[in-house]
């Protein structure tokens, strides 16, 4: 069955992609594969992965993994930075989800930034941010 997100590599099963990071076996290599197991821990409700993996200079003291929020679906558009040599990466997303106002989308650019050499979501881009972050 493949992973919630969609797979890295498309199709790749949930461990395959996801479960490793989830399980805390390694860590995502890339921005793209760190937001691919935020959007899976949304899916299984796992609320400990959305935590550890959140930037400790933005991080809420406490995240919800909303039980009411039943996830549809993983777009990825556009991917910026965020290889194994980049300290700094931003992926453009949709999400499709349904929860008591039905089926909706959210988009969103989401930055990450690596800190002691793993990566971490940062927050979400807005327009007036420009995109990409400087070093």
């Amino acid at each position: 069955m493949t992973c919630p997100c969609g797979g890295l590599p498309a199709g790749a099963s949930f461990a395959e992609c996801c479960q490793p990071a989830m399980d805390l076996t390694s860590w995502p290599t890339s921005a793209e594969a760190l937001m691919r197991s935020r959007y899976t821990a949304f899916v299984r409700r796992d609320a400990d992965h959305l935590f550890r993996t959140w930037h400790p200079r933005t991080r809420p003291a406490e995240v919800d993994a909303s039980r009411g929020t039943v996830w549809l679906g993983l777009e990825i558009l556009q991917v910026i930075g965020g290889t194994a040599d980049d300290e700094v990466g931003e992926v453009h997303f949709r999400a499709r989800f349904r929860d008591d106002n039905g089926e909706q989308v959210i988009e969103e650019r989401s930055r990450f930034r690596k800190r002691a050499g793993r990566w971490f979501y940062l927050d979400a881009a807005t327009d007036a941010d420009g995109g990409m972050m400087g070093p």
